[in-house]
């Protein structure tokens, strides 16, 4: 992911003399350094700026129909790129509609440039019409953000917000931008830097992780006889090529692979080493295995609570290698034997680079392998189809029948139908897979889709999405049909808030409090008046046709597929790992005492 940023020079008038307006140098910064699509919703205090963009022909607007949802589809559309997802909104409660995007953002490391405007300067501070303290409220949901006080801070301010979007690990970077400064001319030589300090110090630069550091990393890996590589979804941010060194360095080792939700499609998971996804519905071989290892190389991850568990439990016999360019995630949740801080590519080619001509000695592992194959044998994402029902294992599956080699982009709500999804779809390559991690975010889903599809116009698009989540941003709908772009909604529709409902079963005796959705509306006639086209389907016999349906339509298709209503998604890990129990489905626990 480069982070190159270049500083756009003024335009000049035939005298020689700067011309431009704050809004017009802000646009030009933006352009060049490659900016072509912003994402947003138009009001009082941003209008100096929307006017700028109606003769600007060199970046496209997306028009929300929410501010948060111009968040999600700017990391939709950051996320399948590896560029910076620029987003545009007004002050007062358009910023504040934003908080939410931002925050997801924050949790899973993706780089988005929100600008929102603001009152003009003399009146901040006076409860103006629509003012808010917009850097007060984004500054626990970004990584970085600023006020644009004066004509002069614009190109620079602008310059730096792209900058540390991008810079160490991604995040999202808020400008707030007065009118008045909209509208001021910006002078002919403007300051190479702020005219005043940033809200929040820069990290320091990460430089090349030391050549003792990299050998006795090395060492750790060779030596080890129980190793698995753990990877997360700092991986994907760094790029294809780390995912592909990170592919080639396992496979080299012989060891064991498994990825976190966020790292889905850093590592292919059709290859034999790779045991599925880690964490609380994770599979079991993979949880196993992180428990019972010996060294654990974990790689732009961040050691979280889906996967620990209780920590005084956590992979107790393991010695830890953990890589990542964020010097705060090192040692943050569980002790590490060994931190390299850099970016997860250079990093993995100097590892390799120090193997040099080793070969993993085969019967080295053959022992841990044979156990694994023993976990693997349980088969825990097993289940019997229903033949008058559609359950939603049947669905994930029919999904991944019908995309089968058409490189498709999967976005998914929040809920059961997100973790089905990361169970049963397989994802060979990186940039495929977009799900809401470290917030767990409804509603981000449909703008995330259709972000990726401005970004990928040929590639086909999925959003999966349940049915309480998919109307947190429904309105988005008439945004999809705007824009023409041909998203596919795919409702796993079980007629609750289904991990609400599923937790209150197993942990509140069945209490279910306000978990039943039990006035949803009629979502083919909704998506068919917003210009979708739509359809539902019940039965398992029609529903292979029904997603063929969906797939070949050349229009926005919204798919309601009724599935059974109480089914609930395993595998479980509970709290406090070192019981070595994970459930498997309802009632029945796999014991490991080994």
């Amino acid at each position: 992911m480069s982070t190159q940023v270049i500083e756009q020079q003024p335009a000049k008038d035939a005298d020689g003399l700067s011309n431009r307006r704050g809004a017009r140098a802000l646009l030009d910064t933006l352009i060049a350094n490659g900016v072509d699509t912003v994402f947003g919703y138009p009001g009082g205090a941003v209008l100096p700026l929307y006017d700028a963009l109606y003769s600007e022909h060199r970046i496209r607007h997306i028009l929300v129909r929410h501010e948060q949802a111009a968040v999600h589809a700017a990391e939709g559309y950051a996320r399948t790129t590896g560029k910076v997802g620029v987003v545009v909104v007004t002050s007062g409660p358009g910023m504040a509609n934003t908080t939410s995007g931002l925050l997801d953002a924050f949790c899973d490391s993706i780089p988005v440039l929100c600008i929102s405007g603001q009152v003009a300067t003399s009146a901040i501070g006076t409860d103006a019409f629509q003012e808010c303290d917009a850097v007060g409220i984004s500054k626990p949901v970004t990584k970085w953000n600023a006020q644009i006080q004066t004509a002069q801070e614009v190109v620079p301010l602008t310059t730096q917000a792209l900058e540390t979007a991008l810079r160490g690990r991604p995040g999202p970077v808020l400008l707030d931008f007065p009118k008045d400064i909209q509208n001021a001319v910006v002078p002919t030589a403007p300051t190479a830097t702020p005219s005043r300090p940033p809200v929040e110090a820069q990290p320091a630069s990460v430089g090349a992780v030391p050549t003792h550091q990299l050998q006795a990393a090395i060492e750790l890996i060779t030596q080890a006889r129980r190793p698995i590589f753990y990877g997360g979804g700092g991986l994907i941010n760094s790029g294809p090529r780390a995912c592909e060194q990170f592919t080639r360095l396992a496979q080299r080792v012989g060891a064991p692979v498994t990825l976190t939700l966020m790292g889905l499609g850093a590592y292919p998971a059709k290859d034999t080493q790779f045991l599925g996804m880690l964490g609380m519905h994770g599979t079991l071989e993979a949880n196993l295995a992180m428990h019972h290892a010996d060294v654990i190389v974990c790689v732009g991850a961040r050691f979280d609570d889906r996967i620990t568990g209780r920590l005084a439990d956590f992979s107790p016999s393991a010695k830890i290698l953990h890589i990542d360019i964020d010097p705060g995630s090192i040692n943050k949740v569980v002790n590490t034997d060994l931190g390299l801080i850099g970016d997860c590519a250079a990093v993995l080619s100097g590892l390799w680079d120090q193997l040099g001509a080793w070969q993993a000695p085969q019967e080295q592992l053959a022992a841990w392998w044979a156990r694994i194959a023993k976990w693997r044998e349980a088969n825990c994402l097993a289940y019997e189809p229903l033949t008058d029902r559609i359950l939603p294992q049947q669905l994930m599956q029919a999904i991944d029948h019908v995309t089968a080699g058409q490189d498709a982009i999967i976005t998914t709500d929040v809920g059961q139908h997100q973790m089905w999804a990361a169970q049963y779809l397989p994802f060979d390559r990186p940039y495929r897979w977009l799900t809401s991690g470290g917030a767990g975010t409804m509603g981000y889903g449909l703008p995330a889709a259709i972000g990726a599809q401005i970004a990928h116009p040929d590639k086909p698009v999925i959003c999966i999405s349940g049915d309480a989540s998919v109307l947190m941003n429904l309105q988005e709908l008439a945004t999809a049909i705007q824009h023409q772009t041909p998203v596919k909604l795919i409702l796993c529709n079980n007629q609750y808030m289904g991990m609400v409902r599923q937790w209150q079963e197993l942990i509140h005796e069945g209490r279910y409090s306000q978990s039943y959705n039990d006035c949803l509306p009629d979502f083919v006639a909704v998506a068919k008046g917003f210009g979708w086209d739509a359809a539902q389907v019940t039965q398992p016999h029609a529903l292979p046709g029904a997603l063929a349906a969906c797939m070949a339509s050349d229009k926005p298709y919204f798919l309601d597929v009724v599935v059974q209503a109480q089914e609930n998604c395993f595998p479980m890990m509970p709290a406090g790992y070192g019981h070595h129990q994970v459930m498997l489905a309802e009632d029945v626990w796999y014991s490991d005492e080994g």
